[in-house]
């Protein structure tokens, strides 16, 4: 079967382990194999009892295992605990290393990770006073924004994460991918002196015209919605389980509120172009936060558009 570039065949663990194993050989015939000391990764179960993975194997991407709830599952060192659905979702950063090791039901297998091509670009002519809060004001608002989102990304619900597949939340023509750096060069408009940010672009921008109806990519549960954060404008965070974070910015409307339960498709706000947003557009972000640890440090955002690629349920 044609595996797609990028994507991660559903090839058993256990098979992939016993395809290792059959690469390495003794230089010398003659000697006896040296013993070794039993470990769980020596243990190979049947491949028609193996659980299988699957996903998107490419920097930005997201590996789902199948694995018996409350069992263990590591991801490159990082161990998780399956949920309900019976599956481990682990979401690969823009920076993933380029394999990753995963183990669980005593097999171990060491998988290839496509790397990213993002740009670098230069954006002139930017108004400085947009980058930072200056103001006494604002700079109460952005530190009031900031505990609110804190807050937003610390609650986990249940749910199916990316089982069921994304759609696009607003019927709109990309207009930036996840991923390129920016360089913002410009002048305050208040005091006249020049000024220069670098950030990566975490999120994956639609361009849509002000009131465009946004629609939940995916089920999910509301942990954030607030019609004025600081940078971010009318903003949602759609918590879809399994660690998996939508986040809306810039918006116009917001038609939901925090603790709403909203299934794939159902309108929760209109876009705009509110907070420090430099023209009318969604901002859709997904954030992989590891539900298996309160340390919020080693959180990321991933790439929406490859969730995109994901099998969506009819």
């Amino acid at each position: 079967m044609h595996t797609p570039p990028g994507r991660l065949s559903t090839l058993p663990v256990a098979a992939l382990l016993l395809l290792l194993a059959s690469c390495s050989v003794a230089a010398n015939p003659s000697e006896p194999p040296a013993a070794s000391a039993p470990e769980e990764t020596q243990e190979v179960i049947p491949a028609e009892e193996a659980a299988t993975c699957f996903g998107i194997l490419k920097q930005g991407g997201l590996i789902i295992c199948p694995a018996e709830p409350g069992s263990l599952v590591e991801f490159g060192g990082i161990q998780m605990i399956a949920r309900e659905t019976g599956t481990a979702q682990y979401g690969l950063s823009r920076t993933m290393p380029a394999e990753i090791e995963v183990r669980y039901g005593g097999t171990s297998a060491r998988l290839a990770i496509e790397p990213r091509e993002d740009e670098f670009r230069v954006v002139p002519g930017f108004d400085c006073d947009r980058i930072d809060a200056r103001t006494p004001a604002q700079k109460a608002h952005a530190a009031d924004s900031w505990a609110k989102k804190q807050a937003g990304f610390g609650s986990f619900n249940s749910g199916r994460g990316a089982l069921d597949g994304f759609v696009l939340p607003s019927d709109a023509p990309p207009s930036s991918p996840f991923g390129p750096t920016r360089k913002y060069v410009g002048v305050s408009k208040t005091s006249g002196k020049a000024c220069e940010s670098i950030s990566v672009h975490q999120g994956f921008d639609l361009a849509t015209p002000v009131g465009t109806p946004v629609r939940a990519p995916a089920a999910g549960i509301v942990t954030l919605a607030d019609p004025d954060l600081y940078y971010e404008g009318g903003t949602i965070f759609l918590d879809h389980g399994h660690g998996l974070l939508s986040v809306f910015m810039h918006l116009s409307e917001v038609d939901v509120a925090a603790g709403a339960s909203v299934a794939r498709g159902d309108l929760i706000a209109r876009t705009g172009n509110t907070g420090r947003s430099t023209g009318p557009h969604l901002h859709w972000a997904v954030k992989w936060r590891n539900p298996d640890t309160e340390n919020r440090d080693g959180d990321y955002y991933i790439d929406p558009a490859l969730l995109l690629e994901l099998p969506t349920a009819d």
